[in-house]
């Protein structure tokens, strides 16, 4: 069945005719003017500051907290020859955080080390004992932390206990109360009113190195925007800014591991945009950090050695693969554990990596629509994992006020990280449980999805996306256009993918033809052929395959208005999964009619009164009666002739013979001389049939067996040969 992930909200507002001017004058389409207009650029002066970004438009670093104090802090530890460590996190946004200061520090001459943490054996943020060997083994005298500090306050007292001075560069949610660190420098630290809130930790790691380097460095934008990028901030501001110019510097990147990285990856360098990231780089690294030590990714990112750096990217790549095949064993174990009569799914079990349980509670929350935390459960019976939520149920909120039951806990609205012992499982539940029935929320709620316009195949064309692509570069706060598209046909449909889990269209509408691709649909092809009534959120992008550039479209959801009829009679036609046969479910509402009963009657009870919403027909015909009719005049007369020849005949044992040679198959064989009984044509008693020689002449239809033979007979080419709305119409008739 096609049912839609999200609420769809269309966008009907119109733009003031003033704003349409402005737009053509920057020689953007209606469409694009529209786009912007609802996205509160709706002005001339915001539209130029957004077509034209500039590096001017950057915002000045030492209006960040403490930036001042870091910097003069920095200088004196380079000047003094003081060994600094700067210490990140695991994830892309925490390795391009960490290359960005580790290369601003060596072009003043600094000496440093770097250190991301271990995700399995370090945990994520300050790590006490890491930062013991480093001072006691190593020497360091300064720490600076990157994308990661605010909430380390074990670690860095014991550091600046030890005279050790640390320096916290960080963007994520800041506690009640900050660690005591030498400074502190955070978009959203409320002793400064830093004009842009929403920087990543590469983008407050290059205010840092903007500030040490009295310039812009130009040249670290690329791993700004990768890091930018990865970590899902919004791309509006500075950061669209700084994206923007970055993904230019990527395109010519002179950085020997990304060349490596992006080749293995099989990426054009002219075709380079923000889904480059998004969808090659960032899970590349991430995978890296998921699975095993990250700390190989600062030297692809930053070394010069072209044989290290290969071997690098090739294991990267290779995580990479490793990190897919496991989200999607998890994902099946877990999805097999899922109890849809439950408000949430807390699904935990021993030996999963923690490190992709994210990923698979995301996916497994687009599948049900419910709040999902997924867990693994070490040897010390810990559970550690992620959550994700609907919109209805601020997740991070509901667990925030119960932290005692964690023995870690971090996240936002959407999403959150958790550790606690296993045995609090049942708990951790009922507290989600309780919260969504004391609130009444209604969990059938989904997601909001924002369409930006509706569009027809006669308008469409390259150059469609070209004028979007000034849009460009597309990310959080600034998603990629979605829009609404209907009254089309499928003309053809086919799986694709090694395991066929992808779906590819031809859809037609105003005699043009463009193709759409759905990922992880591959399983409804039956559903997309023969939807009625189908409509679709979609974005746009190019496909190049043999040398063609061709525009396509990729499917974001689906719906259909209405009842959903679909044919699964053919031989080979996949069977829907968990959906039960209507006759033994009468509170379903998504069923299979898996067999055909002899009575029309029967099935026409299971219908009356009822609303689906969607009912699949396998239509299977235990005795096809439709087939082989149900009977003709000279079969019949055939039949009486032979029969007459014989002063008794043993069913039991001579119908087969007398099958084959009358040549009327034994199933309606076996009706014919029920008819004959009826009709007193013949008796039989314990098997052995005699002719009645005196019987009254009588006409075979007048026989009641007959008559219900020859409605058995419609009623199976209906079921067999019908289509499916016209077996409905029947049924429900």
């Amino acid at each position: 069945m096609i049912s839609s992930k999200y609420n769809w909200k269309i966008n009907e507002q119109e733009p003031d005719a003033g704003f349409f001017e402005v737009a053509k004058k920057a020689k953007l389409s209606q469409t694009a003017a529209q786009i912007l207009y609802h996205r509160g650029i709706d002005s001339q002066a915001k539209l130029e500051a957004f077509l034209n970004p500039s590096l001017e438009q950057l915002h000045d670093p030492y209006l960040l907290h403490d930036m001042e104090r870091a910097v003069t802090r920095i200088r004196s530890a380079i000047e003094e020859g003081e060994q600094i460590l700067v210490y990140g996190d695991y994830d892309a946004d925490g390795m391009t955080s960490s290359s960005i200061v580790k290369e601003a520090l060596e072009m003043l001459g600094a000496e440093v080390r770097v250190y991301l943490p271990n995700r399995f054996t370090d945990g994520y943020g300050p790590n006490e004992s890491i930062y013991r060997y480093f001072i006691e083994q190593e020497g360091i005298s300064l720490i600076v932390t990157v994308d990661n500090g605010v909430a380390g306050h074990e670690a860095i007292a014991y550091a600046q206990g030890q005279g050790v001075d640390v320096i916290v560069t960080d963007h994520h949610s800041m506690p009640e109360q900050l660690p005591e660190a030498y400074a502190i420098i955070h978009p959203e630290h409320p002793d400064a009113a830093y004009p842009f809130k929403y920087l990543a930790g590469c983008g407050v790691a290059f205010k840092l190195a903007c500030a040490l380097l009295e310039t812009i460095p130009t040249e670290l934008l690329d791993l700004v925007a990768i890091g930018t990028i990865a970590d899902m901030v919004s791309l509006t501001d500075e950061n669209r800014v700084m994206v923007k110019y970055g993904l230019e510097i990527l395109k010519q990147t002179e950085r020997i591991g990304l060349q490596e990285l992006l080749a293995v990856s099989e990426v054009d360098f002219t075709d380079i945009d923000e889904e480059t990231i998004g969808f090659k780089l960032a899970p590349q690294l991430n995978a890296l950090g998921r699975l095993d030590d990250p700390n190989p990714a600062v030297e692809l990112l930053t070394g010069f050695d072209d044989d290290e750096a290969k071997n690098i990217a090739q294991m990267i790549n290779a995580k990479n693969e490793e990190r897919k095949e496991l989200v999607q064993s998890v994902y099946l174990q877990a999805m097999a554990m899922v109890d849809a009569s439950k408000p949430v799914q807390v699904l935990a079990k021993e030996g999963w990596n923690p490190g992709i349980l994210g990923i698979v509670a995301g996916r497994i929350l687009e599948e049900i629509g419910l709040p999902v935390i997924v867990l693994s459960i070490d040897e010390e019976r810990r559970a550690k994992g992620s959550a994700r939520s609907i919109e209805a149920v601020n997740i991070f909120d509901v667990l925030n006020a119960h932290r005692d039951l964690f023995i870690a806990f971090g996240g936002h609205s959407g999403a959150a990280g958790m550790t606690l012992d296993a045995s609090k499982l049942p708990d951790l539940e009922q507290i989600l449980s309780d919260y969504i029935a004391a609130n009444q929320i209604d969990l059938s709620s989904k997601n909001t999805l924002n369409l930006d316009d509706e569009i027809h195949f006669d308008s469409l064309s390259l150059e469609t996306l070209e004028d979007l692509a000034k849009l460009s570069p597309f990310g959080m706060d600034h998603k990629k256009p979605i829009f609404y598209l209907r009254d089309f046909s499928v003309k053809q449909a086919r799986t694709m993918g090694q395991d066929g889990s992808h779906l590819k269209l031809r859809l037609s509408q105003a005699g043009k033809d463009y193709d759409l691709v759905a990922f992880h649909k591959g399983g409804q092809l039956l559903d997309f052929q023969q939807a009625q009534h189908l409509e679709l959120a979609v974005t746009l992008s190019v496909n190049k395959w043999n040398g063609n550039t061709s525009l396509q479209l990729m499917l974001v959801d689906a719906r259909v208005q209405g009842l959903q009829l679909i044919d699964i009679r053919a031989k080979n036609a996949p069977l829907p999964q968990g959906v039960a046969d209507i006759r033994d479910q009468n509170q379903e509402r998504i069923v299979i009619l898996s067999e055909v009963p002899d009575e029309a009657a029967e099935l026409k009870e299971v219908f009356a009164g009822r609303e689906f919403q969607a009912i699949y027909f396998k239509n299977t015909i235990k005795h096809q009666y439709y087939l082989t009719g149900f009977g003709t005049r000279e079969q019949y007369a055939k039949l009486y002739k032979t029969l007459y020849q014989f002063p008794e005949f043993d069913l039991r044992h001579k119908l087969r013979d007398l099958s084959d040679y009358l040549k009327i198959p034994q199933i309606l064989l076996v009706k014919m001389i029920q008819i004959f009984e009826e009709l007193d044509f013949v008796s039989i008693d314990d098997g052995l049939m005699t002719v009645n020689k005196g019987a009254p002449k009588r006409e075979i239809s007048e026989s009641q067996i007959y008559q219900e033979l020859k409605n058995l007979v419609k009623f199976q080419e209906l079921m067999a040969l019908g289509t499916p709305q016209e077996i409905y119409d029947f049924l429900s008739d």
